[in-house]
C-alpha cells in the first residue's frame, strides 16, 4: 500500500506487503497492448514500490516481448497478469497450447528470433504452462532485485 506526501505527491511507502496482489488486464482484441501492457505493468510496479530502478525497466521489456510473441506467433493476448510476492510473475496468456521456441539462430543486427533470448537474460525464470483454453508464457524476476538499487530521485 502507498500513501503521497502532503507536500510533494511523491509516493510514502508505508512497508505494508504487496505479496500476493495480483492484477490483471485483458488483452483480447485489443488495439496497442504491447504499449498498454507496459502502461499497466510500469502503474503497478510503481504501486508496489517496484519502479525507478534498472530491473524495473527490465521488467517492461520482458512485458514487451512476451505480448510481441504472442501477437506474433500466438494468435494474439488474451490477458496479462502480474503477482507480486517473492517474486514479480509475468503471465501472458494465448489462445494456442503450442509452446514457444527459440529461433535456432537469430541475425546478430537484425531484427526478429531475439524475443526469447532477451526474456531468459532478463529474468530469474521463465516457462509455460498450458491449459484447456491455450497457455500461458510466464517470467519471474527475484523481488529483491526490484528493490535494490532504487533510484531516490523521482
Amino acid at each position: 500500500m502507498e500513501t503521497r506526501g502532503p507536500e510533494t505527491g511523491d509516493p510514502l511507502h508505508t512497508g505494508l506487503s504487496v505479496a500476493g496482489q495480483r492484477r490483471r488486464l485483458a488483452l483480447s482484441g485489443v488495439r496497442g497492448h504491447v504499449a498498454k501492457g507496459r502502461d499497466f505493468t510500469r502503474q503497478a510496479l510503481q504501486d508496489w514500490g517496484w519502479d525507478g530502478n534498472a530491473t524495473a525497466e527490465d521488467a517492461l521489456l520482458l512485458v514487451s516481448e512476451l505480448l510481441t510473441n504472442a501477437s506474433l506467433h500466438a494468435g494474439g493476448c488474451v490477458e496479462l497478469a502480474l503477482t507480486a510476492g517473492a517474486v514479480l510473475r509475468i503471465e501472458v496468456f494465448d489462445g494456442t497450447t503450442t509452446p514457444p521456441r527459440r529461433h535456432p539462430s537469430p541475425q546478430r543486427g537484425l531484427p526478429g528470433g531475439h524475443g526469447l533470448y532477451i526474456v531468459e537474460r532478463l529474468s530469474d525464470r521463465w516457462g509455460t504452462v498450458t491449459h484447456e483454453n491455450g497457455k500461458a508464457v510466464w517470467a519471474e524476476i527475484e523481488a529483491s532485485r526490484l528493490t535494490s538499487g532504487r533510484s531516490t530521485g523521482r
